[in-house]
């Protein structure tokens, strides 16, 4: 995933009624009226809702007869959550070795201690 689609997935993921459409479609598939029924919006609203995931390549929608059903690509996500997890073990190895030497008996004691 390039620079440009890693910021539009977290950009159209910012925004919580997107974030709560993307948990829904972990269960499967489902078509913009199945999607709109929580909520107090117009299909419209969440057909734009659903436009800014597709453009982020996080769903795609395809047709099944009179349906389109929409779907989650899993591995967008998982493009997602391996960026996510590179920096955080990148900040899990820092702060081990910050451990290492604050508790580390070769610590120098602080200037000011007696």
């Amino acid at each position: 995933m390039d620079g440009t689609t890693l910021s539009r997935a977290f950009a159209a993921l910012a925004d919580p009624t997107r974030r709560d459409l993307v948990s829904r479609l972990t269960l499967g598939d489902a078509d913009v009226n199945e999607l709109a029924a929580p909520y107090e919006m117009s299909l419209q609203a969440i057909s734009k809702h659903i436009a800014v995931l597709e453009k982020a390549g996080l769903v795609s929608r395809r047709r099944e007869a009179q349906r389109r059903p929409v779907h989650l690509d899993a591995e967008a996500l998982g493009e997602l959550t391996r960026w996510i997890d590179h920096h955080r073990h990148a900040v899990e190895a820092r702060m081990g070795r910050l451990d290492e030497v604050l508790t580390s008996d070769s610590a120098p004691p602080p200037k000011d201690a007696p």
